[in-house]
């Protein structure tokens, strides 16, 4: 799998991030294992996860994907070849919504404990939480940092004036500053003036944004819990806008032009895109997640990117 810059850290990350929001909740610790080895041996190396997941799973309370992630590491003896994400912010058992200092830290060493690592790669700000000052949060990064416990840190759910506020207070105060901004995006376009509270969708603003700041965007919710392909799921309120027919239609042909799926086309339009939006990558079975490492292999030509890119109402 090919690797491509995280932003301006000098660091290289797999072209596919695999979401581990279900490992060891709803995918036991044998199915979990089954789709890490498939995409550790597609050579995948870039893995995402949080303290949260997945506590709203009935039965569980949050933590165990990371604490299968390191389990899988420990037996796989792999720790120095993957690169381990994961993120603070929102709430779980008794820790509330926030990006005070004090819970930062507290929720890093938990995850460093369940993970059973002493360097967590890349750390993400899950929320953007407006009661707690930037500088705060910024302070307790550096922190973290500083102490070895983090490598990198990254935003999620921002928008761009809030990444840009953020980007000053680091460059003055010479804290990390975010490398990355983790966002809900897919294909199909939002309609204008819906939301998906506390999620944060991508927009034309971020978008341009994140390419003339060089700081990398990565898309969760990208196939949208499989939508696209799958009679038994709709598309939610949000998306049913004035393009979104046009859009599907796009789609639909250049899958059948090149003689692939909806989800492989999506998955190649976001890497082939200027510049490349890194898709997560979720799976609960191998031929799923087969159907997301074939992707890599979809060569839109510059007519195909085109025509999805511009399709519309």
């Amino acid at each position: 799998m090919k690797t491509v810059p995280l932003g301006n850290t000098g660091e290289k990350v797999s072209t596919l991030c695999l979401g581990a929001m279900y490992f060891g909740t709803r995918q036991n610790q044998a199915e979990s294992f089954q789709l890490l080895d498939q995409y550790f041996e597609a050579g995948g190396r870039f893995i995402d996860t949080a303290n949260i997941y997945a506590h709203w799973v009935p039965g569980f309370k949050g933590g165990e994907s990371e604490t299968l992630l390191g389990v899988w590491m420990r037996e796989r003896n792999n720790r120095g070849r993957v690169f381990i994400a994961s993120k603070v912010g929102f709430n779980y058992q008794d820790v509330p919504v926030t990006l005070r200092a004090e819970i930062i830290e507290q929720e890093c060493n938990k995850s460093l404990q369940r993970l059973g690592v002493e360097t967590i790669d890349l750390y993400y700000a899950h929320n953007d939480d407006r009661y707690t000052p930037l500088e705060e949060t910024l302070e307790a990064f550096h922190r973290l940092k500083d102490a070895g416990k983090i490598r990198y840190v990254g935003a999620s759910n921002y928008l761009a004036w809030r990444l840009e506020e953020a980007h000053w207070l680091s460059l003055t105060s010479e804290w990390p500053e975010y490398c990355c901004v983790q966002q809900r995006h897919t294909y199909i376009r939002r309609k204008h003036g819906t939301v998906f509270t506390p999620q944060v969708a991508a927009n034309e603003d971020l978008l341009d944004y994140v390419k003339n700041r060089g700081i990398t965007l990565l898309a969760y919710s990208a196939l949208l819990s499989g939508a696209y392909t799958r009679p038994d799921r709709g598309f939610s309120e949000q998306y049913l806008g004035a393009d979104t027919d046009n859009r599907l239609a796009v789609l639909k042909s250049v899958a059948a032009e090149t003689s692939t799926s909806a989800n492989q086309v999506i998955l190649a339009w976001m890497l082939q895109s200027d510049p490349p939006v890194l898709p997560l990558i979720a799976a609960s079975t191998t031929e799923q997640m087969q159907e997301n490492l074939d992707a890599l292999k979809v060569k839109l030509t510059p007519e195909q990117m085109q025509r999805l890119e511009s399709a519309g109402p």
